[in-house]
C-alpha cells in the first residue's frame, strides 16, 4: 500500500480498536507513536509489538481533554520520528444516562474526548502534514453518525460523533489541495476487537447483514486503505464498517 516510510499516531492506541489499528499500519510498514491515559502496561506491551514487527514505537502519556496534551502528545511524535503523516484519532469516552439525568461535566467529558480532542490533534498535525504536501487524518465515528442516527441515552456520544462527521467534511475542503485527506472510518458495534477474523466467520451474529460480527481488524482495514496512496481521491467521506447493522 505504499506506506513504507510513513510515521503514524494512533490516538488511544493501547487497546480495543486502536491497537488493532495501530498493529495493522506496522505490519504496512508505518512506524507508529501512540497515546494513552491509564494502561500504561497495554502501551508498552503494544510499543513492544510494533518493535517486533520491525518497526519503531514509541508511546505518550496524554489526556486528550485537555489542549495542552494535545499538542504536546503532537509534537513529541513528530520530534522524535522526524516527522508525521498519518493521524488517527481513535480517542473518545462515551457514557450511558439519560438528558434529564446527565450533568454538565459529563457531557462535556463525552464532547471533549471525542469532537474536541478530534479538532486539536488535527489543528497541530496539519503543520507537520502540509511541510511535505501529504496528510491521512482519520477520525473514528460511530454507526449512524453519518445521518445524525441517535439512540437512547446516548444523546452526548452521538452528538459528538455526528459533530465528527461535519468537522471532516469542512477539514476535507480545507486542506484537500495541500496533499491532505480527511476521512470517517465509523465501526458498527465491536464487542471482542481482538478477535480474528478467521474466528469471528464462526460466530453468528442476527443483527448484521453479513451475519457475523465485528472485529478490530475490519476497522484496521478500512484504516489502511484510507491512508494508502490508492485512496488519494477520497475525502470528507464516511465509511462505515458495521456488516449491514443499520441499512
Amino acid at each position: 500500500m505504499g506506506l513504507e516510510g510513513r510515521v503514524a499516531l494512533v490516538t488511544g492506541g493501547s487497546r480495543r480498536i486502536g491497537r488493532s489499528i495501530a498493529l495493522a499500519l506496522a505490519r504496512a510498514g508505518t512506524d507508529v507513536g501512540i497515546s494513552y491515559r491509564a494502561h500504561r502496561s497495554e502501551a508498552a506491551r503494544v510499543v513492544k509489538a510494533i518493535q517486533a514487527l520491525g518497526r519503531r514505537g514509541t508511546a505518550v502519556p496524554a489526556d486528550l481533554t485537555k489542549p495542552p496534551d494535545c499538542r504536546r502528545l503532537i509534537e513529541t511524535v513528530a520530534a522524535e520520528f522526524g516527522r508525521l503523516d498519518i493521524l488517527v484519532n481513535n480517542v473518545g469516552e462515551w457514557t450511558e444516562g439519560t438528558v434529564a439525568g446527565m450533568d454538565l461535566s459529563t457531557w462535556r467529558r463525552v464532547i471533549d474526548s471525542n469532537l474536541t480532542a478530534t479538532f486539536l490533534c488535527s489543528k497541530y498535525a496539519l503543520r507537520h502534514m502540509r511541510q511535505r504536501s501529504w496528510g491521512r487524518i482519520i477520525n473514528l465515528g460511530t454507526a449512524g453518525a453519518y445521518r445524525a442516527h441517535g439512540s437512547a441515552k446516548f444523546a452526548a456520544f452521538y452528538a459528538a460523533k455526528a459533530g465528527i462527521v461535519a468537522f471532516t467534511k469542512a477539514l476535507a475542503r480545507e486542506v484537500g489541495r495541500y496533499g491532505i485527506t480527511v476521512n470517517v472510518v465509523a465501526p458498527g458495534v465491536i464487542e471482542d476487537p481482538g478477535l480474528s477474523v478467521a474466528a469471528a466467520r464462526r460466530r453468528k451474529d442476527r443483527e448484521t447483514a453479513v451475519g457475523r460480527p465485528g472485529t478490530g481488524a475490519d476497522v484496521a482495514a478500512a484504516v489502511l486503505f484510507l491512508v494508502s496512496e490508492d485512496a488519494e481521491f477520497i475525502t470528507g467521506d464516511v465509511v462505515g464498517v458495521t456488516g449491514g447493522l443499520l441499512l
